[in-house]
């Protein structure tokens, strides 16, 4: 036989599990100092500049 279980009960189960992950993911995404930031904005740039330093020119070519 199936178990019983109470809608409106379930229902509030999935939204608390629902709002805990949502809350997990913010925490990832704007849980940080502002030194890990920082350096990870250093990374990203330093990264972007070699990428455009190894960049070839073609309007230079007759």
């Amino acid at each position: 036989m199936a178990e019983i279980i109470n809608l409106r009960q379930a229902r509030k189960q999935k939204a608390r599990a629902e709002k805990e992950a949502r809350a997990e993911q913010n925490r990832i995404a704007f849980g940080r100092t502002k030194a890990e930031k920082d350096l990870t904005r250093a990374e990203r740039e330093l990264a972007q500049r070699r990428i455009d330093a190894h960049k070839r020119d073609d309007d230079e070519q007759p």
